[in-house]
């Protein structure tokens, strides 16, 4: 309020207060007495300085009038109240005339509604001369026709929305409806706009009211609910965008007005994360973290939730250095930074003694291992290579933590790790082995965490299929009963980081993957938020389950159970007891084959370790049918795996 108001307003609100005394006498004894006279010419002059010095502590005159909300009328509510108590107080210190108690109660009613229309009357006027025909003039509007808009959503998600465009005036939209699916709501008015019906009838009503756009606002629906709003949306023919999730909104990402289209990620919404950021802080505050891959997907996620617990020291160890150095710029621009000194490191894992020498330098008290090699039918080609970086590079990240006493050892598997059919997903398990071998005899505490698919990530489905659609198509998929679980890239991140701090040696993680996701649906969601039809614009082809691809994905053996942790959405898995020197052992074989580049030998060793690999097909480069490759790998030694 400007100084100019201001004093308009200390104005009004002395006419007011004394006003109002003056009728609460008269109100109450139907005339003015000579006594009562005098009685208000003695008593108004040490009010009124009172009351508005009341009002002026309180705030009432820094409050923005255009914007007066309910919080305005407590404050003004507040105000007279605490002014009339002092008013009250003064019975006591004069002898007036009988009944005084009575004239102060309806002196404070007259001043609440007096003061309380003087601050809401600005608003009200500002409203109707919104509505009038001369708007465009008096808000300098442009001419343009103003865009009409549906809002499906009248809880708080729509509100919000509502009252924003209505306080931006000069913002060319009308909103002319709200839809929503609860009866009770049918035909409520919210701002001045009505609830005129379900989504059920979205296509009828949006025809019916000439919409432009469809605003969805229900942060709290469901990926199935918002993919049936989606289609009822599609059958408009009217753009429709929408408000970002809970998850979003909870992570401090809802700003006003901030509507975006339909992304994939808000088809598949999962409910929040539960993230106790104190565990968190509590093991990660002021240490020296080490993230491996820290140029990928989930690398460099875990970095970023990872600054703003302030570490002393974070390492982004990788090996392409144009994605180090790209996460390393990003995070130096950070606002979270703080203190903390980032380090980025440029080296194979697969290199054991610069790994020792590093770990034995920087000292790492946390570390965070997401490098891998994860191209499921890359690695079918390339075996050797699997095994050199996800193994035996696995291996001399452990070994050099225990020698250097890291404290935690957090390292990502997947869920292609159970019964594997892939040479990824044995290298993954072979990984989880090595862990296990170290956490029974090391202080250092030696965790996996498994989880599926993560959309968005480098090579996943989505990034392709938005590819294929952008060059018209066709989307290839290897079978229409193809079945994943997804997980975004910050919620995989962050429950990783949560699992770390419930780690005390040994245990693999199992993350909450929430409903699995055929990926033909996956593909048809695509298609139509691009604004296409599925088989007119865009079609779909199978193209047959590539080497080491399953139709379905695990997240449990059959010797594995689950225990429950603190976080609904973290489990672990029951832990399987392996003999580490008859594992070490064979591990030296897979690395023979591996160095030599014996693809044949790499799959029999592979099924050694994990008895449960079965590669869904018979050759790998020119080898033997799988069944002859078994008859001879009978009477060998195996692992032993207990539970």
């Amino acid at each position: 309020m400007t100084p100019i108001r201001k004093l308009i307003f200390i104005l009004a609100d002395t006419i007011c207060i004394s006003f109002s005394l003056i009728a609460a006498i008269w109100l109450k004894f139907d005339k003015l007495e000579p006594q009562h006279i005098h009685y208000l010419l003695f008593i108004i002059p040490m009010l009124v300085p009172i009351g508005l010095a009341c009002f002026w502590a309180l705030g009432l005159y820094n409050r923005t009038l255009r914007f007066t909300s309910l919080s305005d009328m407590v404050a003004v509510f507040t105000a007279v109240t605490g002014y009339s108590i002092l008013k009250f107080c003064s019975i006591f210190f004069m002898e007036a005339f009988p009944s005084l108690s009575a004239v102060f109660v309806i002196d404070w009613m007259l001043n609440l509604i007096l003061i309380g229309t003087l601050r809401i009357a600005p608003r009200v006027l500002l409203n109707v001369v919104e509505m009038s025909p001369f708007r465009c003039w008096l808000f300098n509007r442009t001419n343009e026709r103003a865009k009409r808009v549906l809002i499906v959503g009248a809880g708080q998600g729509g509100e919000s929305i509502l009252r924003e465009i209505k306080r931006n005036i000069n913002l060319p939209i009308d909103v002319v409806g709200l839809i929503d699916d609860d009866p009770k709501k049918k035909d409520q008015i919210i701002h001045g706009v009505k609830v005129i019906g379900s989504t059920e009838h979205l296509a009828e009503i949006a025809g019916k009211f000439m919409a432009d756009e469809i605003i969805i606002a229900i942060p709290s629906a469901s990926g199935a609910e918002l993919r049936r709003i989606v289609k009822l949306c599609q059958n408009t023919n009217v753009r429709f965008k929408t408000l970002p999730g809970l998850q979003d909104i909870i992570g401090g990402k809802l700003v006003s007005l901030q509507l975006r289209d339909i992304a994939i990620e808000d088809l598949l919404r999962r409910p929040p994360s539960e993230i106790n950021l104190a565990e968190i802080a509590a093991y990660v505050t002021n240490k020296t973290v080490l993230v491996t891959g820290a140029g990928g997907s989930i690398g460099s996620e875990i970095c970023r939730q990872i600054l703003p617990f302030q570490p002393e020291k974070l390492l982004m160890l990788g090996h392409g250095e144009n994605s180090i150095f790209k996460t390393h710029q990003e995070l130096l621009r950070s606002a979270k930074l703080g203190n903390t000194v980032l380090i980025p490191i440029i080296t194979d894992i697969q290199d054991r003694e610069k790994i020792g020498h590093l770990f034995q330098a920087h000292r790492p008290e946390i570390v965070f291992h997401a490098a891998a090699h994860k191209h499921v039918p890359l690695m079918e080609l390339n075996p050797e290579e699997a095994v050199k970086n996800n193994v035996l590079g696995t291996r001399n990240l452990v070994d050099a933590a225990h020698n250097a006493g890291v404290e935690r050892f957090v390292m990502i598997s997947t869920d292609k790790a159970v019964n594997p059919t892939s040479v990824m997903g044995a290298s993954k398990r072979v990984s989880e082995m090595i862990l296990k071998c170290y956490a029974r005899r090391s202080p250092t505490r030696f965790v996996a965490v498994r989880f599926g698919n993560v959309l968005g990530s480098r090579g996943s489905v989505i990034p392709m299929f938005k590819e294929q659609i952008e060059r018209g198509g066709p989307i290839t998929i290897t079978h229409p009963k193809m079945i994943r679980y997804f997980m975004t890239i910050p919620e995989a991140s962050k429950l990783v980081i949560q699992a770390g701090a419930y780690g005390k040696g040994g245990e693999v993680f199992i993350l909450d993957m929430g409903e699995p996701v055929r990926i033909v649906d996956l593909a048809e969601d695509l298609i139509r938020l691009a604004g296409l039809e599925v088989g007119r614009d865009i079609e779909i082809k199978f193209t047959g389950i590539r080497p080491g691809e399953k139709l379905y994905e695990e997240l449990l053996t059959a010797s594995e159970g689950i225990t429950a942790t603190r976080n609904s959405k973290i489990f672990i898995a029951k832990p399987e007891e392996v003999d580490e020197q008859t594992l070490m052992a064979m591990v030296e074989k897979l690395e023979m084959a591996a160095r030599v580049g014996k693809p044949r030998n790499i799959i029999r060793g592979f099924q050694e370790i994990v008895p449960s690999f079965a590669p869904n097909r018979d050759m790998i480069h020119n080898e033997k049918p799988r069944h002859e490759t078994q008859k001879k790998a009978e009477g060998k030694p195996k692992l032993r795996v207990v539970g």
